[in-house]
């Protein structure tokens, strides 16, 4: 896959009209509020740009970002830099996460979880989560749904043109996973360099993420409709899930 070298870039510029970075940190840090978190230790995973680190990191006394590509780790650390606030950059894949340490709050935020395609993969980077998450702290993630996957994004085609950037977007949908193939053109001193992305994501049902989590030690405690205190519908695109370790007899359970 070749994902997140010159797109890092631009990646800012493209996203920003389409998400509310503001809006999830402020969603995320309520969810904290309502289950009394300690502002302490905070991870990031698949923290690309660090736009979500940013927003969450300044309520937090430690900030870990965690991401597999350095060139979006380059983007974060410049941007949290000018924010002057202080992180914790780590090149590692979340799969195989390996920090050494716990936290009262991890995110892995605008769908990163749907490029896992292997359900052994899967199923690991959810250990590895619950390993790093302190006995009293809580998991936020987002998928993209089923639905999104499935009936809008694959096999379809989509484009950009704001005559600074274009891009053509071709998705090809087969046995739940989405490749996407996309062809940037960047304007460069009055003329367009080009280059490519390929990106793919496997559309997960609720059901099977449910069991898993569920088979690892997690307590579900809620899920939001793209941040929103609305309930899940047909039609959700952006599934966040709330989680929490399973606490029996006020132990952590073990499983």
């Amino acid at each position: 896959m070749k994902c997140y070298k010159d797109f890092a870039k631009i990646y800012d510029k493209l996203i920003h009209g389409d998400i509310d970075y503001k809006s999830y940190g402020e969603a995320i840090i309520k969810i904290c509020n309502e289950n009394n978190i300690e502002r302490i230790d905070y991870l990031d995973l698949a923290c690309g740009t660090g736009n979500v680190t940013k927003e969450i990191g300044k309520e937090f006394k430690n900030v870990w970002a965690v991401d597999l590509s350095y060139d979006m780790l380059a983007q974060a650390e410049g941007k949290l830099r000018e924010e002057k606030l202080k992180a914790n950059f780590i090149c590692q894949n979340m799969s195989k996460l390996n920090l050494m340490k716990k936290f009262d709050l991890i995110t892995c935020v605008l769908d990163s979880t749907n490029y896992i395609l292997d359900e052994q993969e899967l199923e690991e980077y959810f250990k590895g989560v619950y390993k790093h998450l302190k006995d009293e702290g809580i998991f936020v993630f987002d998928i993209n749904s089923y639905y999104k996957l499935t009936r809008i994004l694959g096999n379809n085609i989509f484009n950009y043109d704001d005559e600074e950037i274009v891009y053509i977007w071709e998705n090809v949908l087969e046995n739940d996973v989405v490749d996407m193939y996309l062809t940037f053109f960047v304007e460069e001193k009055e003329l367009y360099r080009r280059f490519d992305e390929e990106h793919t994501e496997r559309a997960y049902k609720e059901e099977f993420l449910d069991e898993i989590l569920k088979k690892i030690g997690f307590d579900i405690i809620k899920k939001l409709d793209n941040y929103k205190e609305e309930k899940i519908t047909d039609n959700t695109e952006r599934i966040v899930y709330v989680l929490t370790k399973k606490q029996l007899g006020g132990k952590e359970n073990e499983r």
